[in-house]
């Protein structure tokens, strides 16, 4: 990580590909692509990275009501092409190009990406998306089309992932709403090396459908 710039925060590479095999290995090194269509692949690794523990995800009173009320029924893996589309028309993540959309369908057809759904009867209102090796989730996106539905996702998530011993999710750059979520910042050599201890351990293969129904009903 050396060469990673100081300026733009954290540009260590360009070029290359959105293959599965380079994929999987940029994110076990705490690498991570973001890149506009038209732009080169970029590939960053910030010189301070926004983690969320699975523990800490903040829960005001008002939402700790509304846990209570379960307005929603949560689901994993079962839209994960909608949650994605969704994060980029809904949050306007213009680095979520069709290649990128691509590039991360493959990855859930292989058991790596996943996806976690808020829905009010048949309407898919929240959602969040992300990379799961070993036991490291790398947080993506996340989008609610009703108040509050990606807060209740998150706090859920991290229910689950602290229950299979998943201890961070990262969310790669900060911003006010992670920080405002329980986000906490460290430094790249910290992020990194226990992000390559996290991601040799045994995690949760293939699809999460099950598993994490039956984990919110332990947690």
């Amino acid at each position: 990580m050396a060469f990673a710039l100081d300026e733009p925060d954290g540009l260590l590479a360009w070029g290359g590909d959105l293959s599965p095999t380079r994929l999987l290995n940029a994110y076990r090194q705490g690498i991570f692509p973001w890149f506009s269509e038209g732009d080169p692949i970029l590939w960053w690794s910030p010189a301070r990275r926004c983690v969320i523990p699975s523990d800490a995800v903040y829960r005001s009173r008002r939402l700790e009501r509304l846990l209570r009320q379960e307005p929603f029924t949560l689901t994993a893996d079962t839209a994960f092409d909608a949650v994605v589309a969704s994060c980029g028309r809904t949050r306007g993540d213009t680095w979520i190009t069709e290649a990128m959309a691509r590039a991360y369908g493959v990855l859930h057809e292989l058991g790596h990406a996943h996806s976690i759904e808020a829905w009010q009867g048949d309407h898919l209102v929240g959602g969040l998306y992300g990379v799961s090796i070993g036991r490291m989730f790398f947080g993506e996106s996340m989008f609610s089309g009703v108040s509050n539905a990606s807060k209740v996702i998150l706090v859920r998530l991290g229910e689950v992932l602290q229950h299979w011993g998943y201890p961070w999710i990262d969310g790669q750059v900060a911003s006010e709403h992670l920080l405002r979520q329980g986000a906490i910042m460290m430094d790249r050599e910290t992020f990194t090396a226990r992000v390559d201890e996290l991601c040799r351990q045994p995690g949760i293969t293939g699809p999460w459908t099950r598993r994490f129904r039956e984990a919110l009903q332990q947690t």
